[in-house]
């Protein structure tokens, strides 16, 4: 793997598939003998999995978008310290299906969080870690909340909030991608998860360095 490139966070709307590419990306890596770890937000830790139940399952608490913000990023900094910043000292490739820029994107650009306040505070949480590379999953809100629609499972507490709030957050992330076009690869998510995959895998091969035809 590239030197410069050890953390390799995925992000996207609510049905964009990135989850998905995070996972064929970890086989990817398996396969080539790459030695790298599979992290989710919120989770991968036990706090964190708590966190994630709290926020994503129960609906009936209501949370105020600072409160959201901040269990958020509590979870986050459990990750950080207790499982990313170790892999990346042992030299390991670090996958995150989401990180910061979700904080930024989600509870900013989503809820109307002040975008500065939430960076410094996602830098704080972090302990100034930023991915070296974001694979944006792009696709219309309404694609990928069809998507999950036709899945046929009830909505967590974020997937059914209004498609105004999803049409924010993916302006969010694309006005990010175009501030940061180093650190962002964006990806169209329209089409099957293979012809979606063939485009992150383009990327990944970029980076890893292989000379494998795809």
């Amino acid at each position: 793997m590239s030197s410069t490139i050890k953390f390799i966070a995925f992000e996207g709307i609510e049905g964009s598939g990135k989850s998905t590419q995070a996972d064929r990306s970890d086989h990817w890596l398996a396969e080539r003998g790459i030695d790298h770890l599979l992290v989710r937000e919120p989770g991968s830790t036990p706090l964190g999995e708590r966190v994630r139940e709290l926020l994503l399952m129960r609906k009936e608490i209501e949370l105020a978008p600072s409160t959201e913000a901040l269990l958020y990023l509590t979870a986050r900094a459990q990750l950080v310290e207790e499982v990313i910043a170790p892999a990346l000292i042992a030299d390991k490739v670090v996958l995150s299906d989401r990180y910061s820029h979700s904080t930024l994107a989600y509870q900013g650009y989503g809820l109307g969080l002040d975008l500065t306040d939430l960076e410094n505070a996602c830098e704080f949480a972090g302990g100034g870690l930023w991915p070296d590379m974001v694979i944006l999953i792009d696709l219309p809100p309404e694609v990928g909340l069809s998507r999950i629609a036709d899945a046929g499972s009830s909505p967590d507490r974020i997937e059914g909030r209004g498609l105004d709030f999803h049409e924010r957050v993916r302006d969010g992330y694309l006005a990010m991608a175009k501030q940061d076009k180093e650190t962002f690869v964006v990806i169209d998510g329209e089409g099957t998860e293979d012809e979606v995959w063939k485009r992150v895998e383009k990327v990944l091969a970029g980076v890893v360095g292989y000379d494998e035809k795809i």
